[in-house]
């Protein structure tokens, strides 16, 4: 799966070795919550002590029916044993109840914990990443988390003091007789042993696979109109049913693994009671020992069977838990490709003059995408960048948002580098278009809104207006109430746009990116966004990165990039005169020639 490393180092299968792993969840998590953890346990014994309890009881009921004769003695001791079972009861739900709340608590942090690093994460972070193994990470690894500390605290709890209080009453009764039920522990043990390691590496190949499912499903639906258009809908289910077939093979070798132990236990629990059996009855018949000692000791030993079995599992059960926890902690624990710099200073505004100077950036060693560019923005005036496709130009705008950091030179703002500044202060100070609007699932208002977190609506219906989107909002039933949709698929393609230019104009930053805004419209949208975008600008230090010339024509400084270099500069007309490669390109366009110009494709 991309994303993943191909072979763990030697210091990562030692970070995440179950009993690490396990140390590390009870020390960070585990502790958090102690005080519920102490209650539950506390209620654990109280349940595992009313388990022995009534077994012990159960044989004096049994010697006072056929020994005694004593039936005053027989109904207290059954009322007793009542009370017991409703103290159970009571106790054995309020510490489920309790370990339920503890685990969505728990899973709750950890999903926080996810998402946050994911916000501190770098655009390249995510470049060679499927959104899906993020959500498998989030969701079942946090599960993991819960299901191990609430393993840990059921198994001492409820297995290992039922266990404890149930043999005392076996060794009480009879501690020969005993000996035969602790013939079952060393086979058991040497074969669980053998089946960890198995466990673990099918875990691990079923959250691959489970993760395959999701990332299949998840871009057959987000594509779903290429989908419809080119007729993909075998492929697709074939690739799903492919991702299916495989989760389901590793399911049943999870199932056959994990369940090779209950035919073992089973046959010796069944060897231990026949001999405890024929042991107990010779007792009886042969020594003059009470029907009530042995009916009581068959009773603990018979209770005492399900919690030892789970104990002997809990290993099992543990590393299968792990590899979803690794999973979580692999993502949290790794070093944030974009860190916290908030206790730098803040990006302080005069003019918005923006300067590249000398800059150099690739996104991998050795293949160059900016060479040494050095250009200015002037404040309050409109930039261009044009050229063919892959020549650095949408590149430009990610650097000057710190999307990616630049390997040499200096981009500076009013004479700082953007470098020795915090992100947030750079961002809060830039607007953003892109030719791509993503648009959140909400509503139109809460879209625009999402340019100013306090907006009034005044100030929604003033930038909506600005934006030429007021009156195609408007024509809705619910008006700016109206739902956008998944990725705004409610909306056109110039609607979302225009809602885009809203959410940049409420937000009121001086410095204006726009990414190829206008290039997928057609001529009517385009003219309506082009209006929105005419106001977004006015005043405010722009940098376009245009293919459409004509967008660009009355631009104040027009930069051709080709190679991650700027070959030509100047205004339309200068540019025009110097029939060079600006000249050319708008030629081609002029012509109607979009289809061999490599200015119609995207940056």
């Amino acid at each position: 799966m991309a994303g993943l490393p191909a072979s763990p180092s030697h210091s990562d299968e030692q970070r995440y070795e179950t009993t690490t792993l396990v140390r590390r969840l009870v020390a960070e998590q585990g502790v958090l919550y102690w005080r519920r953890y102490a209650l539950a346990f506390l209620l654990m014994g109280t349940a595992a002590t009313m388990t022995a309890l009534s077994t012990y009881v159960l044989g004096d009921v049994i010697n006072a029916s056929y020994v005694q004769k004593d039936f005053q003695k027989i109904l207290w001791l059954s009322l007793a044993i009542i009370v017991m079972f409703i103290v159970k009861g009571a106790s054995t739900y309020g510490q489920q109840v309790i370990l339920s709340r503890i685990g969505n608590a728990i899973i709750a942090a950890n999903q926080r914990a996810v998402v946050a690093k994911l916000m501190r994460e770098s655009i390249g972070f995510f470049a060679n990443r499927h959104s899906s193994e993020f959500l498998s990470r989030m969701s079942a690894g946090a599960a993991s988390v819960s299901q191990i500390l609430n393993l840990l605290i059921t198994s001492v709890g409820r297995d290992l003091l039922s266990l404890l209080g149930l043999v005392a009453v076996m060794i009480y009764q009879d501690p020969m007789m005993s000996l035969f039920g602790a013939l079952v522990a060393p086979p058991a043990v040497l074969m669980l042993r053998k089946l960890i390691r198995r466990i673990r590496s099918i875990a691990t190949t079923q959250f691959h696979n489970s993760t395959r499912i999701i990332e299949t499903l998840q871009e057959s639906l987000q594509g779903i109109r290429t989908v419809k258009a080119f007729s993909l809908e075998t492929i697709m289910q074939a690739r799903i049913d492919g991702n299916i077939a495989a989760v389901e093979q590793s399911s049943n070798k999870m199932a056959r693994v994990s369940h090779r132990s209950s035919p073992m236990m089973e046959s010796l629990g069944g060897i231990a009671i026949g001999m405890t059996l024929i042991y107990g009855g010779w007792r009886v018949l042969d020594t003059g020992a009470t029907p009530g000692q042995f009916f009581s000791f068959i009773a603990a030993f018979l209770l005492a069977y399900e919690p030892a079995k789970r104990l002997a599992r809990l290993n099992l059960e543990l590393n299968g838990a792990v590899v979803g926890a690794r999973m979580l902690f692999e993502i949290i624990d790794s070093p944030a490709s974009e860190p916290d710099d908030s206790g730098k200073p803040a990006l302080q505004l005069k003019d918005a003059r923006v300067e590249l100077r000398d800059v150099e950036f690739c996104y991998r060693p050795g293949e160059t995408v900016i060479d040494r560019m050095s250009f200015t923005a002037q404040p309050g005036l409109v930039t261009a960048l044009v050229g063919p496709s892959g020549g650095g130009k949408s590149t430009i705008l990610a650097l000057l948002l710190r999307l990616y950091d630049i390997q040499r030179g200096a981009i500076l703002i009013d004479g700082q580098d953007i470098a020795a500044v915090s992100r947030a202060s750079l961002r809060r100070q830039t607007a953003y278009v892109g030719q791509d609007v993503y648009l959140f699932r909400g509503t139109i208002r809460e879209n625009i809104a999402f340019g100013k977190s306090d907006a009034s609506d005044d100030e929604i219906f003033a930038a909506a207006r600005a934006a030429c989107a007021h009156d195609f909002i408007m024509a809705f039933p619910k008006g700016y109430d109206t739902p956008v949709g998944e990725h705004g698929a409610q909306l056109s393609g110039g609607q979302r746009q225009r809602v885009a230019i809203a959410r940049a104009l409420i937000k009121n930053a001086p410095i204006i990116l726009l990414d190829e805004a206008t290039a997928s419209l057609d001529s009517e949208s385009e003219r309506h966004v082009q209006e929105a975008i005419d106001h977004l600008c006015h005043g405010r230090t722009t940098i376009v990165v245009a293919h459409r010339l004509h967008t660009i024509m009355h631009a104040d400084a027009i930069h051709v990039v080709e190679g991650g270099r700027i070959v030509e500069s100047g205004r339309h007309d200068d540019l025009l005169r110097l029939n060079g490669r600006y000249a050319s390109f708008f030629r081609q366009q002029h012509r109607g020639d979009t289809l061999l110009s490599p200015l119609s494709e995207p940056a």
